[in-house]
Order: C-alpha cells, then sequence, then structure tokens
C-alpha cells in the first residue's frame, strides 16, 4: 500500500495546472516500499531497485571494430603507402598467436582481441594484399577502429541506474555484463473501474441508449504497457453506496484505485461524492483539454497510515487518454519508484487554424505528413469531440499548446507529442 497523506495533491487554485500537478506528484507521493530479484528475461518494463554496478569492463579487452590488419601505428607514414608482412590471422572468439614486431600486420576480424603490440586497424577495402604482404594507405590516425576495454563500461561503474524503467537495450547492456538476474521494485497494484449506467461489457446486448465499455479497455492496456499490476473490477452502477463500498474494498489491498466517469459536477455523477464518503477528494479539476474533471484525492487502506491514491477520469475516452498521459502517467512512475520520464514536444508546423482559451493546456489530435517543400507538418483531425476513438487511432499525436497560446495559424511552429513518446 502507498503512505499517502489525505492531502497530497492539495492546491490552493481554481484550476490544477498541468505542470503543477506532475510538481505536486512528483514532491508529495512517495514511491512503494518493496521488490524482488528476477531474471533477465522477466525484466522489461520494470523498475530497477538499486544501482547496476558493471562487475567486468565492456568490452573486456581491446578488440578490433572492423574486418582488417592490426598494425602498429609507428609503422605508419602520413604520406605514403607502406608494405607490411602478415604474421598472423585472428577471429573473433581467438586470441593472437603472435606479438606484432615491427613491420608486421595480423588478419583480424571484428570482435577479435587486438594482438599485443597492435594499436590501429586499417579496414580490409583499404587495404591490397600482396602475397604474404598487406600495402596498406597512409594517414590513418592511431587508435583508429580499435575499441578499448572499458570504453563502452568500465569495471565498478554504475551502468544502469536505480529507477530506471528497463527496456529492451537496458536489459541488454546488463547481459553484455554477464548478468543473469536483476533486482526490480514491485509493481503498482491498480485497481480498475469503470462507472455509469450507460455502459454495458462488449459481447453483451445493448438495450436503451447504452453504450459499450471502451475505456476499460484503454485504460487496462496503459496500465500494462507503464508496468502496474492490474485488477479489473469491472463495470460499477451509479449507486451511491454500492459505489463507495466497491471503491473502499478495491483500496484494501491496491496502491491506486482508477476509475472513469461521474467525476464531473452533473447529477448523476457519483464518484466524487462516494470517495467523500470513504475518504478524501483533495483536487477535482486539472487545467487540461480535454479532460478537466479529473478527480485526485486517497482512500484509506487497511493498515494504519496507509491509503490508496485514487484518481477519477472523465468519461468521454479520448480525454481518459489526454488525462491518462499527463497525470496518471507521472502518478504511476513515482509509485513505481521510476525516474522522472519528462515528456519533450518536438517541433513541427502547423496545417491548421486553431483558438483556445487562456490559462489551460490543450491537445489537440493530429497526423503528420511532409509538405511540398520538404517540412513536417501537423495536420489536425478534423473532429473535436472526446468521445471520438478514430481522432486517437488515425492520427499520429498531440499538438500540445501551451496555457498562453490562445490562436495558432497554418506555419506557426506546435509542439508534437508522438504517442510512441506518450506510452513510453
Amino acid at each position: 500500500m502507498a503512505q499517502l497523506s489525505d492531502n497530497c495533491f492539495a492546491f490552493n487554485g481554481p484550476l490544477l495546472p498541468v505542470a503543477e500537478a506532475e510538481r505536486l506528484i512528483g514532491e508529495r507521493v512517495t514511491p512503494l516500499a518493496g521488490g524482488e530479484t528476477v531474471s533477465l528475461r522477466e525484466a522489461f518494463g520494470r523498475v530497477l531497485a538499486a544501482d547496476v554496478i558493471a562487475p567486468v569492463n565492456l568490452p573486456p579487452f581491446d578488440n578490433s571494430a572492423v574486418d582488417g590488419y592490426a598494425v602498429r601505428a609507428e609503422d605508419l607514414d602520413a604520406a605514403r603507402e607502406r608494405r607490411l608482412v602478415i604474421v598472423d590471422r585472428v577471429l573473433a572468439g581467438r586470441g593472437a598467436t603472435h606479438a606484432i614486431k615491427p613491420g608486421e600486420a595480423v588478419r583480424i576480424f571484428t570482435g577479435a582481441p587486438m594482438p599485443a603490440g597492435a594499436d590501429t586497424v586499417f579496414m580490409q577495402e583499404d587495404c591490397r594484399a600482396d602475397g604474404d604482404r598487406v600495402i596498406v594507405p597512409p594517414g590513418l590516425q592511431r587508435g583508429a577502429n580499435r575499441r578499448l576495454a572499458g570504453e563502452d563500461v568500465q569495471a565498478g561503474a554504475v551502468a544502469l541506474p536505480a529507477g530506471r524503467r528497463l527496456a529492451a537495450h537496458d536489459v541488454a547492456l546488463a547481459a553484455a555484463l554477464g548478468l543473469t538476474e536483476i533486482a526490480v521494485k514491485r509493481r503498482v497494484r491498480v485497481a480498475l473501474f469503470s462507472t455509469g449506467d450507460e455502459i454495458a461489457e462488449p459481447g453483451s446486448p445493448l438495450t436503451g441508449a447504452a453504450l459499450y465499455d471502451s475505456n476499460r479497455y484503454l485504460l487496462a492496456g496503459l496500465i500494462t504497457r507503464f508496468g502496474g499490476e492490474l485488477t479489473d473490477l469491472g463495470i460499477l452502477r451509479d449507486e451511491p453506496k454500492a459505489l463507495a463500498d466497491g471503491l473502499a474494498a478495491a483500496a484494501l489491498d491496491h496502491d491506486l484505485v482508477l476509475t472513469s466517469g461521474g467525476v464531473s459536477t452533473g447529477e448523476a455523477d457519483y464518484v466524487r461524492s462516494a470517495v467523500e464518503s470513504i475518504g478524501r477528494i483533495v483536487f477535482w479539476r486539472v487545467a487540461i483539454k480535454p479532460g478537466r474533471p479529473v478527480a485526485m484525492g486517497v482512500i484509506p487502506g487497511g493498515k494504519i497510515g496507509e491509503s490508496a491514491a485514487f484518481v477519477g477520469l472523465p468519461g468521454n475516452p479520448v480525454a481518459v487518454f489526454v488525462t491518462f498521459v499527463r497525470v496518471v502517467r507521472p502518478l504511476l512512475l513515482r509509485l513505481a519508484g521510476a525516474l522522472p520520464e519528462p515528456l519533450v514536444a518536438l517541433p513541427a508546423r502547423a496545417a491548421f487554424s486553431y483558438k483556445k482559451r487562456k490559462g489551460r493546456r490543450e491537445y489537440v489530435r493530429v497526423a503528420l505528413r511532409a509538405a511540398a517543400d520538404g517540412v513536417i507538418e501537423a495536420v489536425k483531425y478534423p473532429q473535436d469531440g472526446a468521445g471520438v476513438l478514430t481522432s486517437l487511432t488515425e492520427t499520429d499525436g498531440l499538438a500540445e499548446l501551451g496555457e498562453d497560446v490562445t490562436n495558432v495559424e497554418p506555419g506557426a511552429t506546435v509542439g508534437f507529442l508522438s504517442y510512441a513518446s506518450l506510452l513510453g
């Protein structure tokens, strides 16, 4: 369970700016305790519990970066070719049998250990073989095409820092250092609900004005993508006591309770009051569009001093996606003990006009295209509705319009966040 105060998200203002939400999460949410040791094949997506210290040099010995000829730099001439005697042949995985002497060269292959006395390697295509000799061109610098022992990672150095969320290349580095297992933080336990009388499970008959539940499937994929341990608790109906009971039960053995729908100001939006009856809503409006009615709070858990974080997201699926990547994403990473992963918007040229209200951050769904002049342009999806799922499936990412922006015209530079970067 998380150790959260009942005002960990508190903010004294009418609307919580996105940057302020991230700051509060970073400063006031404590990473979860506990962890385990897993095999490298189980480590993908997990968060490192401790620094990985390199037990050996990487590479462990000086070796050749190319197929070619290993030589002594002292034997080279900066102005003319040199003819050297080939005295050995070294393959990857085998050592040289001959220490190189003046006037000699060794035929060598990529990854093979450098012969004693050699410090430079010519690429084979730059040389001419002539019987038992090789003719090498002038001008090659000392140390060319040689990989030094430890030039990637030195023994005793921090190869991977604690808090790193392990990608495939991180696990590859651990394997290259000879490790077979790694210490990771425990996963964040997330309870997931959809709410609303109008929501139906996919596959069941639709009656009246019911809608199939897409939010739970969207959020389940996102939670899993960020390493959460998901418990899908289905759909909670708009009945205050049932909502309160379901949320309270979920808080007993989860670190985060996540819902969609029912957190606005309508008469039939019961989630906020249900949470307030068993815990505390600390904040429930964020200066973001789509997705302003985001509720953040805490629900007491089963142990003294421990609580579950609560986040209630809007009901429209696009708003769910946007508020997840901007609010829930940093919270999940913080609970997991991961290092911050700031989102960096890349510049793109707008191919659309847009007007917005000052004081809130807005996210416009856009596709990228190459314009006639070769510049990458962001093209706005024609429909703005927060319930239009195809606006996510048929675009490449979000144009991020800051709080001070009120107007965008074609040709302006906007920040672009690709879905790949948002999903990390």
